[in-house]
């Protein structure tokens, strides 16, 4: 995520979203659990891959085709690779 922006009370001190009504909260939820934006995979499906055995930025692009578009989530699914996420 952009500046370090990974939780709903950090997107509301950035933008003000989620600050009147709130009814936007679930689709910013969905967002910050996106990994790759582009194939739109979510962190749970990254996870899922790596706990059946994906231990490499390739094989997980392979199981789940994030970062196959612009490339950019790689160093986020290598943080979960080597975290065990």
């Amino acid at each position: 995520m952009t500046n370090g922006v990974r939780t709903i009370d950090d997107i509301k001190e950035v933008t003000n979203a989620g600050t009147g009504c709130g009814r936007c909260i679930k689709d910013i939820e969905e967002i910050l659990i996106m990994i790759c934006t582009c194939k739109g995979v979510s962190k749970d499906t990254v996870s899922e891959a790596i706990k059946n055995g994906a231990d490499t930025v390739e094989k997980v692009s392979e199981a789940t085709e994030a970062g196959t578009g612009c490339g950019k989530c790689k160093v986020e699914i290598q943080t979960l690779i080597d975290t065990k996420e």
